[in-house]
């Protein structure tokens, strides 16, 4: 901090812009540190958020895009793998062309799942799907007039393998899966997070 101080009358002594002043420099105090009227920052103050189970149970459900060879034992490789670390497959669909397989996969462990190809050096994609619980297969008629009513397309569809109480449930691909899910809900339909699949 500086403060101006006049030599004598007229303030004639040269230097600063206030012309004829002389500046006498004062020391700034200190800011005060951050943690003033603390005694000492806590391990909570550096924690890192922990997702729960309830959060991560509203989450969309994951796919798992897995890229190989198109080669006899390979969707083996991928469900043995799996198995052997508890991940349960639930919904598969495999599309192959001359050289190379796309299997598709939902999980009920899908942090697991992602670890475990990293590891053992699967190419994957990762991404959202909707996933809806039918009462019966004569209700597939009615989710797909939702949809078309709503005007949503459908990239691609699957079955799940396996539901509690024998229910039926679909895994599809859409355009916008939100307004989806919307559509959906509002023909009473449930749709599916993934703490609905998880064990």
């Amino acid at each position: 901090m500086w403060t101006a101080v006049q030599p004598g009358r007229g303030c004639s002594g040269p230097g600063h812009p206030r012309s004829g002043c002389l500046l006498v420099a004062h020391p700034q105090q200190a800011p005060a540190p951050f943690f003033a009227g603390l005694d000492h920052p806590t391990e909570d103050d550096n924690a890192v958020p922990i997702k729960t189970s309830r959060a991560r149970g509203n989450e969309p459900i994951k796919q798992f895009s897995v890229f190989t060879a198109n080669q006899v034992g390979r969707l083996f490789d991928l469900t043995s793998l799996l198995a052997a670390h508890e991940v349960h497959v639930l919904a598969v669909m495999a599309l192959d062309t001359t050289d190379s397989t796309i299997l598709r996969v939902v999980v009920d462990d899908p942090e697991a799942a992602r670890e475990l190809l990293r590891e053992h050096e699967f190419p994957f994609t990762e991404s959202e799907i909707l996933a809806v619980e039918m009462e019966a297969a004569t209700q597939l008629k009615e989710v797909l007039a939702a949809l078309l009513e709503a005007e949503i397309n459908i990239y691609y569809v699957y079955a799940f393998l396996t539901r509690p109480q024998g229910k039926l449930a679909l895994a599809l691909n859409l355009e916008d899966r939100e307004v989806a899910a919307q559509a959906l809900t509002q023909h009473q339909f449930k749709v599916l997070n993934q703490g609905d699949i998880a064990r």
